[in-house]
């Protein structure tokens, strides 16, 4: 089981203080996930080469971090608009820079990293993932099927009002996103209530577990929620759901969107229905909050399938995000042979 974690949004731009305020950040991030001084250290020279790389080269660079205790791991990603680099490999290697420093940065970013990937087009911008994981952490099975996703808070707002949590089995997953109506901590208790009911039996059907969802969250505030069932080894798949939260199957030929029924799960929904649909060796699934436009093009995510589904949902936040709601992005693929 993986249950989503909200990221912090970290806007560096031009302000060197706000190296130091990420800094800062990463270290409540280590302990809460129980790192020692050496995974701590880590993780601080990660964050602190990202954000000045951002500082340095970057147009609207961002920072987005979340803890995940239960995993004992950080994950960063670093994030922009451009200028982007020409030659990746290049820039990767110690000794190149192109501002007059060492050029160490991102050579020693994917040399700490637990997990590394990384992504940038001119003149599009960069992205750039790091996990952090402490010494003597169970490593996370490898799985036939895999997940991620970006979640941040609305602007303004202490917690997301947003909440996801996905199960594989082998070849077999099923994702739960939730919007909580509104924002803020009602939201988030509404978004938190239907992420309990989907974990009661995660392996049901789909339209069950809306069901479910939508008899817990009687008396909150209600949630918009989709749930995708897919199983990897046949490409088959459901969804159910109720409210604006979408799915879209994409891949370098493919490029359906996934509409849930209208409703709001614990105020009001229809008899739920699943939605069935194929799902290509080589497709991906994301599937958004209302905090993401609905009318993005597949072709933005093209570059991107072979790389971590965090990476991929962040590619969306930065392009797609409307800036003014709780934002999250899930997206769930079958692992590269």
């Amino acid at each position: 089981m993986i249950s989503g974690t909200q990221h912090a949004d970290l806007p560096i731009g031009n302000d060197p203080s706000r190296v130091g305020s990420a800094r800062r950040e990463a270290a409540q991030a280590a302990m809460a996930c129980g790192f020692g001084e050496v995974e701590a250290g880590r993780l601080a020279i990660v964050v602190t080469e990202l954000a000045t790389n951002l500082l340095r080269h970057a147009t609207g660079g961002r920072l987005l971090l979340a803890a995940r205790p239960d995993r004992r791991e950080v994950e960063v990603i670093a994030l922009d608009d451009g200028p982007g680099m020409p030659d990746v490999a290049r820039s990767l290697g110690d000794g190149y820079s192109t501002s007059g420093t060492p050029g160490t940065g991102l050579g020693a970013v994917r040399r700490l990293a637990t997990d590394f990937d990384i992504h940038s087009s001119v003149p599009g911008g960069t992205l750039v993932l790091a996990r952090i994981r402490a010494e003597g952490a169970a490593t996370p099975a490898r799985q036939a099927l895999q997940v991620g996703a970006i979640s941040i808070a609305k602007p303004g707002e202490p917690v997301s009002g947003d909440g996801w949590a996905c199960v594989i089995d082998g070849h077999r997953a099923t994702l739960l996103v939730a919007d909580g109506l509104g924002h803020g901590p009602d939201a988030a208790e509404a978004a938190q209530l239907a992420i309990q009911a989907f974990l009661h039996a995660p392996s049901s059907a789909t339209p069950q577990l809306l069901a479910r969802v939508h008899e817990r969250l009687r008396g909150s505030r209600g949630a918009a929620v989709a749930m995708v069932q897919v199983d990897g080894s046949d490409g088959s798949g459901t969804l159910t759901g109720a409210g604006n939260v979408v799915g879209r199957i994409v891949s370098g030929v493919e490029d359906r969107t996934l509409l849930t029924q209208h409703g709001t799960a614990g105020v009001r929904i229809r008899t739920p229905e699943e939605v069935r649909f194929d799902w290509p060796p080589h497709a991906l699934i994301a599937v958004c909050t209302d905090g993401v436009e609905t009318r993005w093009k597949s072709e933005l995510l093209h570059p991107v399938l072979g790389h971590d589904p965090s990476l991929v949902a962040a590619m969306l936040v930065r392009q797609h995000s409307r800036g003014r709601d709780d934002t999250t992005v899930a997206v769930l693929r079958r692992r590269p042979r």
